[in-house]
């Protein structure tokens, strides 16, 4: 029977069968029973009296849809097309050997089965497929060409990247009126990396989306922004700098996709003055500061909002204040809601990170200790890589030595002085 045939996965159904998924299913609503059905279903959908009306049915769905027209529907050519279908759930395959249905569709004029297209809403409405007519051939140019050209970023398009498994991402960051002539270079781009990298639109105009994600990558939205980000656990993020051009945007993705660009860091501006008990570090300046190989450094990453990094507060300015004279040492503190460094992870705040001289190629340690001044003086004497001695006066005028138990009135007077919490 000629005719056009809707692949699923599994087994065939006749219409008169299985009602619920007449060829009305076809609208652009896209029925969800047809995706409830997609992992066991196989239907053929006769178009014998409404071939016209269906067709046009099929370019209006939303899509993706491929189309493969066949000199048969069995045999070998339908078993590949058949078995690529049982690759991808998100998309709808039909294939038909109906000549008078393929010409309603936008295949090539030079008709020659195998031929086989897909079709989808957005730009680059038609894609088609010119391998060889093979399973794997065929699961790849769907692959390829099933996702828009540039995503929205809003919650219907959510899945498509947040689930994909394109874990390569470019982001445009840009009002409407500026994408007005940025949009176009960055579609054109994204040509070049079809089922490689996903390109994605922000609407900075969208406050309520968009906020979110610029404050993760670190960026105003103030001014049309080009982001690169590899979605995995500790993904780097990249920030596409200079002119933007069609030339520019393919640079930037090669880049993404060779992992030869420099990884983007959030940075406060580095303090003019840091002269501190406990120095200020940013993004910017975190090499400088924290992986300096001569000093010993015991870093407080916090949140401004956080309970217990208040409480935290006076015992850490403290410490900071009784071991300010030590050279080989440094006491310092980021903000982790507006800083970040590829060697700095916080699991929550506060952390606290120590990183000893001379090791600084290793993973820094954890100071899972009390949050208190004794506790942590007692962790950094243990595990500093310089040996030092305490200050023998400080600002206060007070006698210092470095033996704890000696400077027990002080030290210990910190902790009752601040609540005690744990790390």
């Amino acid at each position: 029977m000629q005719g056009l045939r809707l692949i699923l996965r599994g087994r065939f159904y006749w219409p008169k069968l299985m009602p619920l998924l007449s060829i009305s299913l076809l609208s652009t609503t896209r029925c969800r029973a047809i995706r409830h059905y997609s992992s066991s279903l196989m239907v053929f959908l006769s178009l014998t009296r409404v071939i016209g009306q269906d067709a046009e049915v099929l370019l209006d769905a939303e899509g993706p849809i491929a189309v493969a027209y066949l000199k048969d529907l069995e045999g070998a050519e339908a078993e590949e097309f058949t078995s690529a279908a049982r690759q991808d759930d998100h998309v709808l395959f039909y294939q038909t050997n109906d000549l008078k249905v393929a010409q309603l569709l936008p295949f090539k004029k030079e008709l020659i089965a195998p031929a086989l297209v897909l079709l989808k809403k957005q730009s680059e409405r038609v894609s088609h497929f010119d391998g060889k007519f093979e399973r794997s051939a065929i699961a790849e140019f769907v692959f390829k060409n099933k996702l828009p050209l540039v995503i929205f970023f809003n919650r219907e398009n959510a899945s498509l990247i947040f689930e994909s498994s394109i874990k390569k991402q470019v982001l445009l960051f840009a009002s409407p009126d500026e994408a007005t002539s940025i949009y176009p270079l960055f579609e054109e781009a994204s040509k070049s990396f079809k089922g490689k990298v996903i390109f994605v639109y922000v609407d900075t105009n969208d406050t309520d989306l968009a906020f979110p994600v610029l404050q993760f990558f670190g960026i105003s939205g103030e001014k049309p922004t080009i982001m690169g980000f590899t979605a995995v656990e500790n993904g780097n993020k990249y920030l596409l700098e200079g002119d933007l051009s069609v030339d520019s945007i393919k640079k930037f993705g090669e880049g993404s996709l060779s992992d030869t660009l420099k990884p983007f860091l959030k940075s406060d501006p580095i303090p003019k003055k840091n002269d501190g008990d406990v120095k200020i570090v940013v993004g910017n300046n975190f090499e400088d500061i924290v992986l300096d190989e001569s000093k010993d450094v015991l870093l407080e990453i916090y949140a401004p909002w956080c309970g217990h990094c208040q409480a935290l507060e006076p015992i850490y300015n403290k410490l900071g204040k009784r071991l300010r004279g030590i050279e080989s040492l440094v006491i310092a503190k980021m903000d982790g809601t507006s800083n970040e460094h590829t060697r700095a992870k916080a699991d929550g705040f506060p952390t606290l990170l120590f990183y000893p001289a001379g090791k600084k190629s290793f993973d820094p340690i954890t100071a899972d200790v009390d949050r208190t001044a004794k506790a942590l003086y007692q962790f950094i004497k243990k595990h500093a890589s310089i040996p030092f001695t305490l200050p023998k006066g400080n600002e206060s005028g007070k006698a210092n030595v470095d033996d704890v138990s000696t400077q027990k009135l002080d030290i210990e007077k910190v902790s009752e002085e601040a609540p005690k919490d744990e790390l």
